[in-house]
């Protein structure tokens, strides 16, 4: 369905922006553009190459939807996510677009036909895996086809400095050495500079400009407490904000995936797991059965979430520490993808530091790679340790200066922490470990300081240091937070070779001779803060967020997305394909009586008007 551009060339920069918002509107039911999509559109359309950084939610699919559908020919999309290949495709048939997928999960004679239908010029956009379109079979087919663009999607995939390198990305230079002249458009929600440079390289767009949209998720409050028994912090998270919601729960091990999913279902939280470890089956089962249903909660390893496109999940949750704030952002950015109240919750320890740091010392990495990867968990760590505004420190991280100093909606924005003068604590805690031997984890030192006679506090004789029962002033984890401070700030560093072993760094020094200042934050000795509403960033006080938007009849939503899942069981899609949550509150909000009313609410093309319009307004109509 590709539509002609308009002629001559003095119209052509008009013609683009009247198509593109027709086409924009008639097929994806929208009315207009959001934040940097029309001048991508226009850019590419025209034939020109660029690299966008837009995050997940932002609207990056259209930027090279509208163009393949603008341009002459079929547009490619590279992208490594089977699932995302499959739900886009699904979405966009729903759409009435021409789409198609070719991967592994192809049969012969399947691929046979998807190739001759490109061949036919009968596509409008074939998503293709990176090692498929490598392959000579496919590189000379696609130099018999005609193209409208590639579009590399994940394209931080490239990048050895990226959280998610994928090799064979590394092969898609190809693209601007055989088809020069075909548009080129890199996709990614998450880059930081060294990251972005590599893209740029690599895909060859250092004549391209650059398309850099804010990172920020102003609907996602961050949220970061203190390790103590994640597994019943977790519980407790979904019970009092979350109950009923879908949401993620990532761990690092397959073990710990399995345990969480567990005691998630005992407590009566629907939950399923998902890691490599599983039957391919069995993994494929469960995610389907986390797409197509409500409330249902996913505890998975990072292997699950690239890719998928299921708008309504209303947390995720993170047990163990990612590897760098790109990690963490993508992550946290499957929540909310609609627009809606959502939360990034982690628990996290000083465990989880020395866990990271080990895995990246002992990996065969370069020592080059070891040193940006340490670099990047710190970076991580301070986000984690800071007492001022978290998103501004996320969106720092990524080269954006913030509107406002404080957002509203973290953590720390809505409970600011108390700082205090830590010289003496940090003495403390940093004299235990040197008289210690540097040799022990924050454990044994805790029970140094507070007068714990343990049987190795006996065994080491360290009951006779002077630094014994020194700290009885704090309890546990008063002095645990404060030891994840030190290492945060750089005062201490876990000793990889040592099984975890605090010892000292040269900034030490300073403090030990009071010459440095430490401020730390307040922990109180035993609060726990257990917010059952959150603050929107206007600052008015916001219902849980399975209610948040719903401003028409509960009735009547709960009718229609009944009717939906009917219908996505049907037709074999996930719901959110036939419609998403927010143009069935919508609907429910404006009740429209005629098509054209219905056809005015966004999400609502001409396909979906044609297919389910009729049935919605009968919905309508009978819920009075």
């Amino acid at each position: 369905m590709s539509v002609p551009i308009a002629a001559p060339a003095q119209h052509r920069q008009s013609g683009i922006a009247s198509n593109a918002l027709s086409v924009l509107n008639s097929v994806f039911g929208l009315p207009a553009f959001r934040r940097a999509q029309e001048e991508i559109v226009r850019h590419v359309t025209n034939g020109g190459n660029c690299l966008v950084l837009m995050p997940t939610g932002g609207g990056k699919s259209l930027c090279y939807q509208l163009p393949s559908l603008l341009r002459q020919g079929c547009g490619i999309v590279v992208s490594p996510l089977i699932a995302l290949m499959r739900d886009q495709v699904a979405g966009l048939i729903e759409a009435g677009v021409k789409a198609a997928v070719l991967n592994s999960t192809l049969s012969f004679n399947e691929a046979a036909a998807v190739e001759a239908r490109l061949l036919a010029g009968d596509l409008d956009l074939l998503y293709v895996a990176p090692e498929r379109l490598l392959t000579p079979r496919c590189l000379a087919m696609l130099d018999r086809a005609q193209i409208a663009l590639f579009a590399i999607d994940e394209a931080h995939c490239v990048s050895q400095w990226g959280h998610d390198f994928r090799p064979e990305y590394i092969g898609l230079s190809v693209i601007a050495e055989r088809f020069p002249n075909v548009p080129r458009i890199a996709l990614t929600a998450t880059a930081d500079e060294l990251t972005r440079r590599e893209i740029i390289d690599r895909l060859h767009l250092a004549a391209a400009p650059s398309f850099v949209a804010s990172f920020d998720r102003p609907n996602i409050k961050y949220e970061i407490v203190d390790k103590q028994n994640a597994q019943a912090q977790l519980k407790n998270f979904i019970a009092e904000r979350h109950a009923g919601d879908a949401g993620i729960v990532y761990c690092l091990s397959r073990a710990k995936v399995e345990d969480t999913a567990a005691a998630l279902n005992k407590a009566g939280v629907p939950a399923l797991a998902y890691h490599a470890g599983l039957d391919a089956n069995m993994r494929a089962r469960h995610q389907d059965h986390f797409i197509n249903e409500d409330g249902v909660v996913i505890v998975a390893t990072i292997a699950f979430g690239m890719g998928i496109d299921k708008p309504d999940v209303r947390f995720v949750a993170h047990l163990d520490l990612p590897k760098s704030i790109e990690a963490y952002y993508q992550e946290t950015g499957r929540a909310g993808r609609d627009g809606k109240p959502s939360t990034a919750w982690m628990a996290y320890g000083l465990s989880d530091i020395v866990q990271q740091r080990r895995m990246i010392e002992e990996s065969s990495g370069s020592e080059t790679f070891k040193r940006v990867s340490i670099g990047k968990l710190e970076a991580l760590v301070g986000l984690a340790e800071t007492a001022n505004c978290r998103r501004s420190r996320l969106l720092g991280y990524f080269g954006e200066t913030p509107a406002a100093a404080k957002c509203g909606n973290c953590d720390n924005c809505l409970s600011p922490p108390q700082l205090r003068d830590g010289k003496v604590i940090a003495q403390k805690l940093l004299s235990c470990a040197y008289r210690t031997g540097q040799r022990f984890g924050a454990m044994h030192l805790i029970d140094v300081l507070v007068g714990r006679m343990t049987e190795r506090v006996r065994q080491f004789g360290h009951h006779k240091l002077s630094v014994f029962g020194i700290g009885s002033e704090l309890n546990e984890k008063q002095w645990r937070a404060a030891f994840r401070q030190l290492v945060a700030i750089g005062h201490l560093q876990a000793d990889s070779d040592a099984f975890g072993a605090l010892k000292l760094t040269e900034t030490a020094r300073g403090v030990l001779k009071g010459e440095t200042e430490v401020m730390l934050r307040e922990v109180a000795a035993g609060s726990r803060h257990r917010p059952n509403r959150t603050k929107s960033r206007r600052g008015d006080i916001a219902p849980r967020s399975a209610d948040a938007g719903e401003a028409g009849s509960p009735a009547l939503i709960g009718i229609l997305r009944t009717w939906r899942s009917e219908v996505a069981r049907k037709r074999g899609v996930p719901a959110y394909v036939v419609l998403h949550d927010s143009t069935i509150d919508g609907i429910a909000t404006l009740r429209p009586k005629t098509l054209g009313q219905l056809r005015e609410i966004p999400g609502i093309g001409d396909k979906k008007l044609e297919h389910y319009g009729d049935e919605l307004l009968a919905l309508v109509t009978a819920a009075g």
